[in-house]
């Protein structure tokens, strides 16, 4: 199944774009769903249909579907509640009832996720349209998955998993209290869910839609936001610049506005698959007005991000791997080597990766930002790496 993920800065118009590609697609026959977190129900009132937590369907071959976090947050409080009850006996806690529980803050985005990995697991359909949250909050969401199956296996590793037949008998021996069954049990369902939606966003055949209005702000954002993706490993098939006013004025307010936009559109295609959506002079409400929208079709091939590894032993004595990092500033650039893994960080993104198999027998030897792409070279460890025979 196709996955498009359709992010922005808030008020760009990514839910009307997220609703018109569904719609196109839909139309095309393509069995389409449309994804969204958004407690207001802004993709509702879009498509002319009111959303909910069970799915809808919002025009011919379309679904749309607002997961409901309160319940699933409801859900998952009073299971826990359930087996850990010895636990809050001996500490004199009082339980909570479903009927008093909120949702707390990031309940949405969760909720989102296990929606997301649900419907690709379905064979219901062929196109998943995710209308994601402003672009800070989407990369936060999409780098969930992998960041909290590392501290999983940080807090509960393998080998002590493995050792749970000997609990009883550490135990009586040392004096070491050992975990519960249920918390192991636990720990395995969460990351089972989690490599789930993990593969989803991973997939290739999952790709990133950026809307942004063309100008000074939307420069920026787009430059951030497509270094983060790529970081992450996304790759940005489209650059959708929304609301693209006229270029013929005789307004020399509008004029000026145009003017801006178009310097701005002429940067972004030089990067970028650029996609223009033309200014409606107002914001497209329900199906008909959706489908005049011309946004970019979802037939288009994805096209990886790779992180090649390449051998120069021969020539330099290293090994170099090669990150893509379009936009990246080298100021906002640092890196640091723990043990097995890389800490890449890019302004305000982060991400630690762990290093190929042939690179965990290397030093690092420096590294080097150009043309977009990171260069780390790595040199070969003699105390590591095989011996010449």
């Amino acid at each position: 199944m196709r996955t498009i993920l359709i992010t922005g800065q808030g008020g760009t118009g990514r839910t009307t774009v997220a609703a018109a590609t569904a719609l196109k697609a839909a139309g095309e026959g393509t069995r389409t769903l449309v994804l969204t977190a958004d407690r207001t129900d802004t993709l509702g009132a879009v498509l002319g249909v009111p959303t909910g937590p069970d799915p809808v369907e919002a025009a011919p071959g379309l679904t749309a579907w607002r997961p409901d976090a309160a319940a699933r947050f409801r859900d998952d409080l009073t299971a826990f509640q359930r087996r850990a009850t010895t636990a809050l006996d001996l500490l004199g806690a009082s339980r909570l009832d479903a009927e008093e529980v909120t949702p707390l803050p990031g309940a949405e985005e969760l909720a989102l996720l296990r929606a997301l990995r649900d419907a690709a697991l379905s064979d219901t359909y062929d196109l998943l349209v995710v209308d994601l949250p402003p672009t800070p909050q989407a990369l936060a969401l999409l780098a969930l998955p992998e960041e909290l199956r590392r501290y999983l296996r940080r807090l509960l590793p393998p080998e002590r998993q493995a050792a749970r037949a000997l609990r009883p008998v550490l135990g009586r021996l040392a004096g070491v209290p050992m975990p519960a069954e249920w918390l192991y049990e636990t720990a395995g369902r969460w990351d089972v869910e989690l490599a789930a939606v993990q593969a989803v966003v991973e997939d290739r055949a999952t790709t990133v839609r950026l809307v942004a209005e063309p100008g000074p702000a939307g420069t920026d954002a787009v430059r951030t936001a497509a270094t983060a993706l790529a970081l992450r490993g996304l790759p940005l098939d489209t650059l959708v610049a929304n609301r693209v006013l006229p270029g013929a004025t005789n307004d020399a307010w509008l004029g000026a506005l145009a003017a801006q936009q178009r310097k701005a559109l002429d940067e972004w295609r030089e990067s970028y698959e650029v996609h223009e959506v033309p200014h409606r002079g107002h914001d497209p409400r329900g199906t008909d007005e959706l489908a005049a929208l011309p946004v970019p079709g979802v037939n288009t091939a994805p096209t990886p991000v790779e992180w090649p590894v390449t051998d120069r032993l021969a020539d330099d004595g290293v090994l170099v791997w090669h990150i893509p990092l379009p936009g990246a500033i080298r100021d906002e650039l640092d890196l640091i080597r723990r043990g097995d893994e890389l800490v890449v960080t890019v302004g305000q993104s982060r991400r630690i990766v762990p290093l190929p198999s042939a690179l965990r027998r290397c030093t690092v030897a420096g590294a080097a930002l150009r043309e977009g792409e990171l260069r780390v070279r790595f040199t070969p460890d003699p105390g590591l790496w095989p011996r010449e025979k």
